[in-house]
């Protein structure tokens, strides 16, 4: 985790006014960032807080006034809209905030929100200035194009911009400058497809490169789809954007089929992922049914988090065992997966076993004396467990021959991620589309855009790239899923303590004096601007 600063301000300023107004109040305290020399080295990221009443803090996201202190702003040409004039508050209120927890202990600080999405009275491009560059990296996901679509349709309908460009083949496109332009024609019917009409690729970026590729365009919004690899370039590059002072907003759409981006509430692509799973367990129970002790294994994406076995097994109700990898298993002995699987054939004559691909890789690992192995982007290469698994199974049934059974191994990983996305997920990709470029245009920048508690926010990169959301097997989401099984839980007690600790509350921030004192807000506070009692 990088570890970051707390901007001091040297007097109470309200977060309810619009970041250029506050900026030019907290002018002193910027001195120190506002215009860094292009030979300084790239500092890491700032936390910009603000804090006020029963330990209230807000996870504020950059704005280009940080560093660009005089940059002018104009009214939004939504106001003048014929599709948004007519729309009661339309504009979203300065000081909104979305809480990350909703549910808290009675006794608990109100704890961390972040800005709200949405598009705002003031902007700080006008249309005809706008350069935006759109690219994607990483893999495949459903849901790609609809972004893609989103945002130019949007930048060009809602707000007059005409220069928008793709980058083909990830990040390593702005290298070869490798662009195609793009307009609402070309990319009208592209939601229908799979994939990503840009192409995209792993690792290998070049920040340096990249931002010199950016200045030399004169691009000015870069719009970055990827998960969370791709969200580390993105923060990566708004540093070293901001390091050379350009006026340059760079803006992040979180995707991962897997759904392990923290914090927010999931990620597109993953609703028709566990849909189009649906398919593959369903053929899966029919094989195993049609045949005498038949067993049908499923193996699903899901490199270090099991959302998509999880949400598919509960959506299924034909699933007999649900393996992820936050949830250890074991093979051989009294109560584990071989002597569950004999004792289920024998209840209900077959069974459906769904795995996700990073379950049991130390099991494996420990069998074939394996050396782990990255990949471009630093991924630890997995190891097949659905054909690891099938072969032990049918190794056990092999020593009874009086017990035949009847295996069908169904892997549809690359069907699933490689089909157009479904309704859901095409309103989800719209709304974060056109959340990204309202908070591109008002001057935000360096953030991530998403749903926290069903409400869109703006999220520091920081916060989304700290760590991965991951299955909480002491949750009551996991009990639902072994009680639709009925499979055991294959923890010991060591196990299970150790899970204990993986959704804790996170430590509240205190309102502290000094080098990390926070922004109090005289809008949480009390008449005087300090803070109310009870709080830090």
């Amino acid at each position: 985790m990088e570890t970051a600063t707390v901007v001091v301000a040297p007097a109470p300023v309200s977060i309810t006014q619009p970041p250029q107004h506050k900026l030019m109040e907290l002018k002193p305290a910027f001195a120190a960032v506002a215009k860094p020399s292009p030979a300084r080295k790239a500092k890491p990221a700032k936390k910009k807080l603000a804090g006020g009443c029963g330990g209230y803090v807000l996870e504020d996201v950059p704005h280009l006034t940080d560093y660009l202190p005089e940059l002018k702003s104009y009214p939004n040409p939504l106001q003048d809209h014929p599709a948004y004039s007519v729309v009661k508050q339309y504009f979203v209120n300065p000081d909104d905030t979305v809480a990350k927890k909703i549910v808290v202990h009675k006794s608990s600080a109100r704890g961390t929100h972040f800005r709200r999405a949405g598009p705002r009275q003031r902007v700080y491009f006008q249309p005809d200035e706008v350069t935006a560059a759109i690219v994607t990296c990483g893999g495949l996901c459903p849901g790609l194009n609809t972004v893609i679509r989103e945002l130019v349709c949007g930048l060009h309908d809602m707000y007059g911009v005409s220069s928008i460009y793709g980058i083909e083949g990830g990040y390593k496109g702005f290298y070869a400058r490798n662009t195609v332009e793009l307009t609402p024609r070309s990319v009208n019917d592209i939601h229908k497809r799979g994939g990503t009409v840009l192409g995209t690729s792993r690792g290998g970026q070049d920040t340096a490169k990249i931002v010199d590729s950016i200045q030399d365009r004169g691009v000015n919004q870069v719009y970055i789809i990827g998960g969370d690899g791709t969200q580390k370039g993105a923060a990566s590059i708004h540093e070293e954007v901001q390091r050379r002072g350009l006026k340059c907003a760079v803006v992040g759409v979180p995707k991962t089929i897997d759904n392990d981006i923290a914090v927010i509430d999931k990620s597109f692509g993953f609703d028709t992922a566990v849909e189009e799973a649906q398919r593959a367990i369903n053929a899966a129970h029919v094989e195993a049914e049609s045949a005498e002790n038949g067993i049908g294994v499923v193996k699903l994406m899901g490199r270090n988090s099991g959302f998509i076995a999880m949400y598919a097994t509960l959506a299924s109700r034909d699933v007999d065992c649900c393996l992820i990898p936050e949830s250890p298993f074991f093979l051989d002995g009294k109560g584990g997966l071989l002597e569950f699987v004999e004792k289920r054939l024998r209840d209900n004559g077959h069974m459906v076993i769904v795995v996700a691909e990073g379950a049991g890789q130390d099991l494996i690992a420990k069998s074939m004396n394996f050396a782990d192995t990255h990949d471009a982007s630093g991924n630890k290469v997995l190891l097949d467990v659905g054909l690891w698994l099938s072969h032990k199974i049918k190794e056990h049934f092999k020593k009874k021959p009086s017990f035949p059974i009847t295996l069908k191994y169904i892997d549809p990983t690359y069907m699933i991620r490689a089909v157009p996305s479904n309704a859901s997920d095409n309103v989800y990709c719209t709304l974060l589309a056109h959340s990204a470029l309202h908070g591109a245009m008002a001057g935000y920048t360096g953030f991530t855009v998403a749903p926290v508690n069903g409400r869109h926010a703006y999220i520091p990169f920081y916060r989304i790239t700290e760590k991965q959301n991951k299955v909480v097997i002491t949750d009551r989401m996991w009990a639902r899923v072994l009680c639709s099984t009925n499979q055991p839980c294959f923890l010991t007690h060591e196990d299970v303590e150790g899970a204990a600790g993986l959704d804790e509350e996170e430590p509240h921030m205190p309102l502290v004096e000094g080098e990390y004192a926070l922004v109090r807000s005289p809008s949480m506070c009390n008449g005087n601007g300090h803070l109310c009692s009870g709080a830090a």
